[in-house]
């Protein structure tokens, strides 16, 4: 890879990475995420494997559960705002994609005055 289209491809990662990291909690595809960072589909799936080593979508769901973790290990919002705040519109599938991810429930991160 030529060094002016390495930068190129560094600058579009960063680039959806930060509008991820501003915007996790909205509904985040990677048309629309294209579209934003001016790029096309294809070409910003291929950024995400070479530069980031991972896909949109993992990338998306990693950052929406590190946000997850901080809010539940905060305890002041139940698990179902937790979901809307991070980005999911049903707390099921909220609780779904926290197991799979960390392998517990989300209320399983409460802190212990909360489950007594």
């Amino acid at each position: 890879m030529r060094g002016t289209t390495a930068r190129r491809r560094r600058a579009l990662y960063d680039d959806a990475v930060a509008l991820i990291e501003r915007e996790y909690a909205s509904e985040l595809d990677l048309d629309s995420v294209a579209l934003r960072v001016a790029s096309s589909r294809r070409q910003l799936q291929r950024v995400f494997e070479e530069i980031g080593q991972t896909t949109f979508r993992r990338h998306l769901a990693e950052v929406r559960m590190r946000n997850a973790v901080e809010l539940l290990e905060q305890g002041a919002l139940p698990v179902r705002e937790v979901a809307r705040r991070v980005g999911y519109r049903q707390p099921a599938q909220f609780a779904k994609a926290f197991r799979r991810h960390y392998g517990t429930p989300p209320s399983s991160l409460r802190p212990a005055s909360l489950l007594t």
